[in-house]
């Protein structure tokens, strides 16, 4: 198949959702994917702005599910261009880190970080093997990551989210390091505060804070804010930059006081 492929992990909604368009809209056919059963709403939407995509469940937290995702792909398409993970979850109730449970920190770090870890192991092989067999005119993969300003924030009452977007961005930079030689960049991106349906329990609590100033651009951010870092990060346009974060955040990462 000669169009671009990008798979887009956690895109039935929000985030993933805003990424996995913004790429359709960009030229590529969009494997959409999500642990839900399916997306018909979103491959519905992206449908009628004549996007190409299909979906494939995928539980990321899952082995097998994983390497399903991925096979599936490469085998139906004989390429993988983009793999961006923005598959992630919260725990289920926020606790004091002195009370946090094992069997939360478990779930929330296996789905976050040990997933993430090992889809890029997935999709790098597979790019290698790709670029290996040639044939593939213009061939440059490329795997972008989806983290948080909670990589180097402490929230003392979801400690467990904390470590698995910080084990993001290291993750990041191994693979980083390790795919420069085939030429391979790969991307992190941090979201701040976007408005999502995520979010709608917290908005008025951080809609306060965002009018204080925690952010010097006083607004909530977007999906389609994120959707763009990652748009340019796959352009090629910044490839020599392999290893680096773009804070799609409003300027929280400045710390100013």
């Amino acid at each position: 198949m000669a169009k671009k492929i990008a798979i887009v992990t956690g895109s039935r909604r929000g985030i993933g959702r805003g990424i996995a368009e913004a790429l359709g809209k960009t030229g590529y056919y969009v494997v959409v994917s999500a642990a839900s059963p399916n997306a018909d709403e979103t491959l519905d939407a992206f449908r009628e702005e004549g996007i190409e995509c299909e979906y494939i469940q995928c539980d990321v937290a899952s082995t097998v599910a994983r390497k399903n995702l991925i096979n599936t792909v490469c085998e139906k398409f004989g390429r993988l261009d983009v793999l961006v993970n923005n598959a992630g979850i919260a725990p289920s109730v926020r606790k004091d880190l002195l009370e946090v449970e094992e069997e939360s920190y478990d779930r929330v770090v296996n789905t976050n970080a040990r997933s993430m870890f090992f889809m890029c192991q997935l999709a790098a092989n597979k790019m290698i093997e790709f670029q290996n067999k040639g044939g593939l005119e213009t061939y440059q993969p490329r795997i972008v990551n989806i983290s948080s300003v909670s990589a180097y924030t402490s929230s003392t009452n979801r400690g467990e989210y904390c470590v698995s977007k910080a084990a993001i961005s290291m993750t990041t930079m191994l693979y980083a390091d390790r795919l420069a030689e085939f030429g391979i960049p790969v991307f992190e991106v941090r979201p701040g505060l976007i408005l999502t349906d995520m979010m709608e329990a917290s908005k008025a609590k951080f809609g306060k804070f965002i009018e204080e100033g925690i952010t010097p651009i006083k607004r909530f951010g977007y999906p389609k804010d994120v959707a763009d870092s990652v748009v340019a990060l796959c352009s090629g346009l910044l490839d020599f930059a392999t290893g680096q974060v773009i804070n799609a955040d409003g300027g929280f990462h400045i710390r100013r006081l």
